[in-house]
């Protein structure tokens, strides 16, 4: 169990475990425990998420402490997996759960970007010369506001300030796989004590790069062949890329770090 794991348990529960139908119920701690080799990200605000949202409903005490069965678990797995994996919005995993509850085989997830990579390792990856997912599969996801405080670690009021710098917008209510990759991010930077202000250079950076690559690609984009629009997609996506990588190596120079 990690560090960050062990300080976020609280005194919700008592240490000791009850038994029901032969089996132990786990307080909220054990829970985290439990999956915390799989989903490192998981919290106790994030299982009280899902509690409030109506996925999971563990026991309470005469006390009121929540006690979770097996079936708990393995019914947290199942989101957590269906989140991280498939990036299926809670509104689906709840029609899954709800088929399962009634005997039936969940669907299998249908146009799902496969295995999620994490944040961290696509942006070496691009750094290193692989080609961006394509937009709008990445943009499947579709998370609504208290979804996108609760998987990635910000507050509300920091949230708001980072909607009002730019680095984050909602499409209608929902927000995409873009804004979840950089609202963890920024939830990540801001524990070194940076502040959302330090991190407006990002956004215009990043907005003269589109720049500079939309002015170096546009002429074949106008194109009325569709093979040379295709070409000039392709060749953003690579010259994104290699911006990436350009950077990474300019950043690392810069800290005097080894490569």
């Amino acid at each position: 169990m990690s560090n960050q794991a062990r300080s976020t348990v609280s005194d919700d529960e008592p240490a000791e475990q009850q038994r029901h139908d032969g089996g132990p119920l786990l307080g909220i701690g054990d829970v985290i425990a439990a999956l915390s080799d799989d989903f490192p990200e998981v919290t106790i605000s994030k299982v009280r998420f899902l509690e409030t949202e109506g996925l999971i409903t563990p026991e309470r005490t005469t006390s009121g402490y929540r006690k979770f069965r097996a079936d708990d678990v393995d019914r947290l797995r199942y989101v957590l997996t269906m989140q991280r994996d498939h990036y299926l919005p809670l509104r689906v995993i709840r029609e899954h759960l709800d088929a399962i509850d009634r005997g039936l085989e969940p669907p299998v997830p249908v146009g799902s970007l496969g295995p999620r990579v994490p944040a961290d390792v696509e942006g070496s990856r691009l750094a290193e010369g692989e080609s961006v997912p394509p937009h709008g599969a990445r943009n499947r996801l579709r998370l609504s506001r208290a979804e996108l405080i609760a998987e990635s670690g910000l507050t509300e009021s920091t949230l708001e300030q980072l909607e009002s710098t730019g680095l984050v917008a909602a499409h209608g209510k929902h927000y995409d796989a873009d804004a979840m990759v950089v609202a963890a991010t920024v939830a990540q930077m801001l524990t070194f004590g940076l502040e959302i202000r330090h991190l407006r250079p990002f956004r215009l950076s990043a907005e003269r790069q589109a720049a500079l690559v939309h002015q170096v690609v546009s002429p074949m984009a106008r194109s009325r062949n569709a093979e040379t629009r295709e070409r000039a997609e392709s060749a953003m996506a690579e010259l994104a890329a290699l911006s990436l990588r350009l950077h990474s190596t300019l950043l690392r120079q810069g800290l005097g770090l080894d490569s």
